[in-house]
């Protein structure tokens, strides 16, 4: 292999040039803690504090010592990790856990069943796939009852009990019968041909938007980012995005997606046509805190009129917990504040402790498809490390009685009431500061209209927060991005580790940008080393 070859970028080059553009191409060699070391120009490890953490991922930091020690011990155990088609005690006794964690959170002593997965984006196609099962068995038993009272209906018919008024066929725009045709059959025929019509519409998903469900062919769809998702579009899932503030566009879409099957039945000797209710929606799902939206908490109310809405439209509340669970907002599930019982939990990103790549769907009993447990799998998930590794990260989260949620929400509070601060000193810099826990965003004004170029042109080309990541990055050590769909929100997501000194470095950083920002002095940012 030649020079030229070895030094080409073939790996994502695009992406490459484009955190080139914002300084925020470096070269990570290694990682403790709350800390990342990059590698310097003459090859020396500088050490950057890590508010990022993994976008979410990181409750515990990096190489946390006791999941390290944890990880050793199964590798020298040389334990399986494929030994697929066989029993995985692990894994059941992981999602014993997590059970045991949720029926403790929601008061419902409903059992979840588990499917595993190595990722979010792969767990929340697992909960699309398995709501569209759940759909299409729920139509297929509904279907089976109409073709069985259209048989009864006929049977009445040829027995004598029963006659098909002339007006059915009109009804439904039929002629007259020819000489010899059975009109019932006709009826029939019509009947079947319109419920069948009926039965090949697609699913349709219910988001909201700007929610973030990850970027597989199926997932995509559910992510309101137009820029992920159109490119896409003839590949995934339907999806219908209602806005956060707006309940009424729930039932709107309810309304939208609204038909009819039709059934014959039998009363007082004639035949009659029931119209019986139908709609496409398969699952309505939410993230309790929008990460890449922006860090938005949902309201307690609106969740409410998500609960109402599934429940009218009899379908299933699938709960995005792969950012905001784990104990990332201060409670186990994110949702947790919002009083919301899901049917469908997604985990993933801290669930592995940022050594193993892991995620779990869980279903409620009362929606659970067995035969999804044959339809639906993935090489590496359910194995052995993974699952272990998972379930030293519940315990380390629920020792002393829950200590690492304690510690999410009162190094949360300390880190909000920073940010809180600075938005306090320079109101015409931060827009807002949102968030729970250890899930924060801190919003800066729309600089589009600045009078600097260099802002200027940042924020018309959704560079702004890069570029602030980037001056941070090289200027400060300190390390975190925007959030992919409000570029001028940046996220700070570090772990529970999070020290009073490790506050005050960024307090210290973000009132330099603050102040640049305010003086219009985008030349003075800091782009590479």
């Amino acid at each position: 292999m030649n020079s030229e070859s070895v030094a080409r970028e073939l790996a994502e080059p695009n992406l490459r040039r484009l955190l080139s553009t914002a300084g925020l191409d470096v070269e990570y060699v290694s990682a403790s803690g709350n800390t990342l070391y990059r590698k310097g120009a003459n090859g020396e490890r500088i050490p950057v504090l890590d508010y990022a953490a993994g976008y979410g991922a990181l409750i515990f930091g990096h190489n946390h010592p006791d999941i390290v020690a944890r990880a050793r011990e199964l590798l020298d155990e040389q334990t399986p990790v494929l030994a697929q088609f066989s029993s995985h005690p692990y894994a059941n006794q992981l999602a014993e856990a997590l059970n045991r964690i949720i029926r403790r959170e929601t008061g419902s002593d409903e059992p979840y069943y588990a499917t595993f997965a190595n990722s979010g984006a792969e767990g929340i196609e697992a909960a699309i796939k398995h709501a569209e099962l759940d759909r299409v068995l729920r139509l297929s038993a509904v279907l089976e009852e109409i073709e069985e009272s259209n048989r009864r209906a006929q049977e009445a018919v040829q027995a004598g009990t029963a006659v098909v008024p002339e007006s059915l066929g009109a009804g439904l725009g039929l002629p007259r019968p020819a000489a010899g045709q059975d009109p019932l059959d006709l009826l029939i025929a019509e009947i079947d041909r319109r419920n069948q019509r009926r039965r090949a519409r697609p699913p349709v998903f219910v988001a909201l938007k700007s929610g973030f469900h990850g970027k597989l062919m199926g997932s995509v769809q559910l992510t309101h980012n137009e820029a992920y998702r159109t490119p896409f579009a003839a590949l995934g899932a339907q999806a219908r995005f209602v806005p956060c503030d707006r309940p009424e566009a729930l039932k709107e879409v309810l309304q939208d997606e609204r038909g009819t099957l039709l059934q014959l039945t039998v009363e007082d000797g004639g035949v009659r046509l029931v119209e019986r209710d139908h709609h496409t929606i398969c699952a309505v799902l939410l993230e309790p805190v929008q990460g890449e939206g922006g860090i938005r908490p949902l309201s307690r109310e609106f969740a409410q009129e998500i609960r109402a809405f599934a429940e009218e439209a009899d379908c299933p509340v699938v709960i995005d917990e792969i950012q905001s669970g784990m104990g990332r907002t201060g409670s186990f599930l994110g949702a947790t504040r919002l009083g919301l019982r899901g049917d469908y939990y997604v985990f993933a990103k801290s669930l592995g402790g940022g050594l193993a790549k892991a995620s779990v769907t869980l279903v409620r009993e009362g929606r659970y498809r067995p035969e999804f447990e044959l339809l639906h799998s993935s090489t590496f998930a359910k194995d052995s490390f993974s699952c272990h590794i998972a379930l030293k990260v519940l315990q380390m989260l629920e020792a002393d009685g829950g200590q690492g949620y304690r510690l999410a929400r009162e190094r949360g509070a300390a880190l909000a009431g920073m940010l809180r601060g600075l938005r306090s000193d320079f109101p015409d810099v931060v827009r807002d500061v949102r968030g729970h826990g250890l899930m924060l965003g801190f919003e800066f004004h729309d600089q589009s209209e600045a009078t600097d170029d260099t802002l200027r042109e940042a924020a018309r080309s959704s560079m702004f927060g890069y570029v602030i990541a980037g001056h941070l990055l090289h200027a400060h050590a300190i390390r975190t991005f925007p959030t992919a769909s409000a570029v001028h929100t940046l996220r700070f997501e570090p772990s529970l580790l999070l020290t009073d000194e490790e506050i005050d470095r960024l307090e210290l950083a973000l009132r330099d940008v603050c102040t640049l920002v305010r003086d219009q002095a985008g030349h003075r940012l800091v782009l590479s080393s």
